[in-house]
């Protein structure tokens, strides 16, 4: 008895595992793969490239949480595992395991795109992103991001879809870092000379603020939606 509960927790955990995967993949295809569309067709126009990279991702982020919430929550970010670890909504075995998911896929997104496009799989960006306005951007987004997952779980879980993908798109355009949000996309860009990527010496200030912006996020939102709190 206890053999077959342990193997059927193991297949929902593999199940669970394989969907966080797959997501941030195909994440990753969209947004590395859109920028390098976006930039050859804008002609030399990024606010157009731009426009193009923002409405693929916000739609392709709708689509994907709608398919992979189900199965897994459709985390797809370290910034929100971690959120919900701490929260206890998730162990923290199973969390690490999302992570590390979360990561790998993200690479092979990246290198689906570069595939697509007939680009050099293995890269590395030279693209720049630094100073303080570019780190308080990443907390930003980041805090938003949570903020909203949280607040929307809380009152209206099926439009969680929509509610990502219209923070995301809108947080492209009034973060002055396009809003990156997310440690696994920020590394996995890292591994693209495109439209989306970012500089290997950017990245550490990035993860450092995503993390942060969630950590606060959380705990601001325990606090601000807690009843005991308001009555």
């Amino acid at each position: 008895m206890l053999a077959v509960i342990r193997t059927a927790l193991d297949t929902a955990l593999a199940r669970r595992l394989i969907a966080e995967g797959l997501g941030t993949m195909a994440l990753l295809a969209i947004v590395v793969g859109s920028g390098i569309m976006a930039e050859r067709l804008a002609g030399g126009n990024t606010a157009i490239a731009l426009m193009g990279n923002t409405l693929a991702t916000g739609a392709g982020l709708v689509v994907l949480v709608t398919i992979f919430g189900p199965v897994s929550g459709a985390h797809f970010n370290p910034a929100v595992t971690l959120v919900a670890a701490l929260r206890q909504d998730l162990p923290r075995s199973t969390a690490c395991a999302y992570v590390a998911i979360q990561i790998a896929g993200a690479i092979l997104g990246v290198w689906l795109a570069h595939a697509m496009f007939a680009e050099p799989l293995l890269q590395v960006s030279g693209k720049l992103r630094d100073g303080p306005g570019q780190a308080l951007s990443e907390f930003t987004a980041t805090f938003g991001l949570v903020a909203a997952i949280i607040g929307t779980m809380r009152v209206r879980p099926q439009a969680v879809p929509s509610i990502v993908g219209l923070y995301i798109t809108a947080a492209y355009w009034f973060t002055a870092s396009t809003s990156f949000a997310n440690p696994a996309v920020t590394l996995a860009r890292s591994l693209s000379d495109s439209f989306a990527g970012i500089a290997p010496a950017s990245v550490p200030i990035f993860l450092v603020a995503q993390l942060a912006g969630a950590a606060a996020a959380s705990c601001v939102f325990q606090w601000l939606l807690n009843d005991s709190a308001s009555s």
